[in-house]
């Protein structure tokens, strides 16, 4: 079956797109748009113009950074893209994954592609080739301060076009040039502006940050989701949840999740049983409050990503039509770095929410008649099995871990290249940051679907009807086949890992 071909050049891409080209499930292209095309090939003439006409022209004709003064005479001008690739070329750290890596080549090729980069189309070719053979810049994730954008880890992509440094490729490590050659391609010579207009933008901060923001999403439904499973479990009062009383305070996210809840729990119009309490604890009569704040922050962090990856972020600016240049700040991470700081911290505060409710389920004093840690064992074997308690005190672990790291990292900005760059974005930091936190907010959740699951099947044992939808049973169904009842204690790490597994496969939406 042939995969969708997404276009580059020919109208806005959005997170899902991203997704699907970092996960290999489209192909890709450039646009043959004619407006497109004639955009891009204007791009290097105007620039040569410029340059022919004395134009002082940053990155060009100037050094770079603190060297902005010194001019670069006409006879080295085409030694001068490799250089600047080369004097980034010092991250340090873990790779990016694959999947990261392509999410960041297609934010870069997005941005180049916007025509303002005054760039020939031999290297937005060069670029997508990257992409159409898999052929993966192996690039380090530490080193960038966000502005001038992610210099170090983009100067890997630039590299590799041109037949240098490591890359991926048919699963084996090897020399780009050998890689270029083993796929059919020739490495390519930057022209003037180019070097610099690989690497001065926001695209490893995008690239990262739009996959979390996908993760963050998925994570929010599975947070409703478990949450609806665990009043169930707990025998929550479900009129927390009306349509009503939703209506006096009219935030559409938590709007949103307690609908979620209503449909996963059935709910029309429930009534008060006068042996519940009358209020529930915060964990579960707050959760729309909670869940809800993170489902507003994704509606808001959705539009400040994507106008990032359709936009020009890149110092100078070619206009091709005016035939003018701009020197300014395009390359400023600012608004991802806001998003992901905002994101990380939601997401772990839906951490802590289920974290609370873990709580409530292991202990027998909160849990409505539920065994002690859960536990499945019976009779004399009570004594020597433990149910969920390591379970409990490790999930207190990943959320405490995840809650440590919701300082901003926008507050950490450096003066760096002699106060050229004196303030500083740090949004790669920040969306490396995120993407930490939702890691451990899987974990968490990895650890509650063990938990409900668990609680779930003694509440049947008990004589309980469940009552909930159809699809929250399908899920539960899905769940219980990673997940099998606990009676005896057993090694609960292959499962949790399993059930991270399921997760990761998961569909962004659950609903």
């Amino acid at each position: 079956m042939s995969l969708p071909i997404k276009y580059i050049g020919n109208g806005l891409i959005n997170l899902e797109t991203i997704c699907q080209i970092a996960e290999r499930r489209c192909e890709i292209a450039l646009s043959e748009d004619s407006e497109f095309v004639n955009k891009i090939l204007k791009g290097p003439q105007v620039l040569k113009e410029l340059i022919e006409g004395g134009k002082v022209i940053y990155g060009v004709t100037t050094g770079i950074g603190e060297n902005c003064g010194a001019a670069v005479e006409q006879e080295i001008m085409n030694e001068y893209p490799n250089k600047i690739l080369r004097v980034h070329g010092c991250a340090l750290g873990p790779l990016f994954t694959s999947t990261e890596t392509r999410a960041i080549v297609a934010a870069r090729l997005l941005s180049l592609a916007q025509g303002n980069s005054g760039i020939r189309m031999e290297l937005l070719k060069a670029i997508i080739a990257l992409l159409q053979h898999d052929i993966l810049p192996r690039i380090p994730q530490e080193g960038s301060v966000g502005a001038s954008g992610d210099l170090s880890h983009l100067s890997y992509i630039g590299a590799v076009v041109c037949g240098y440094r490591s890359v991926e490729y048919l699963g084996t490590v090897m020399e780009a040039s050998e890689a270029l050659k083993l796929a059919g391609l020739e490495p390519i010579t930057l022209q003037n502006k180019e070097g610099i207009a690989v690497l001065n933008g926001t695209s490893a901060m995008t690239g990262i940050g739009a996959l979390a923001w996908l993760r963050a999403q998925r994570l929010s439904q599975l947070a409703t989701r478990v949450t609806s499973l665990a009043i169930v479990a707990l025998k929550g009062n479900r009129y927390h949840y009306e349509k009503a009383l939703f209506a006096v305070k009219p935030h559409p996210g938590q709007q949103l999740v307690a609908e979620r809840i209503r449909s996963d729990l059935c709910i029309s119009k429930p009534e008060y049983h006068t042996n519940q309490r009358i209020q529930d604890r915060y964990s579960l009569r707050c959760a729309p409050h909670v869940i809800g704040v993170l489902e507003d922050v994704l509606s808001f962090t959705r539009g400040v990503i994507e106008c990032e990856l359709n936009s020009t972020n890149d110092n100078p600016i070619i206009d091709v039509n005016e035939r003018r240049v701009y020197h300014g700040g395009m390359f400023y991470g600012g608004h991802i770095a806001m998003a992901m700081d905002t994101l990380k911290v939601q997401v772990a505060s839906v951490a802590d929410l289920l974290d609370r409710q873990m709580a409530l389920l292991v202990d027998s004093k909160y849990n409505n008649g539920l065994p002690a840690d859960l536990t499945g064992a019976e009779g004399s074997r009570k004594a020597i099995n433990h149910g969920l308690k390591g379970l409990q005190i490790t999930i207190s672990g990943w959320t405490a871990e995840a809650l440590k790291m919701c300082m901003p990292a926008t507050v950490f900005s450096r003066s760096t290249e002699s106060h050229t760059q004196d303030k500083v974005s740090m949004g790669t930091i920040a969306a490396r940051d995120c993407r930490r936190v939702i890691e451990l907010t899987e974990q968490v959740v990895a650890g509650m679907l063990i938990a409900v699951r668990q609680a779930l099947v003694l509440r049947i044992k008990q004589g309980e009807q469940l009552n909930v939808s159809e699809s929250t049973d399908d899920f539960l169904r899905r769940v219980s086949r990673d997940v099998e009842e606990i009676t005896e204690d057993v090694f609960l790490e292959p499962i949790l890992r399993k059930v991270l597994q399921s997760i990761g496969e998961m569909p962004h939406e659950i609903y």
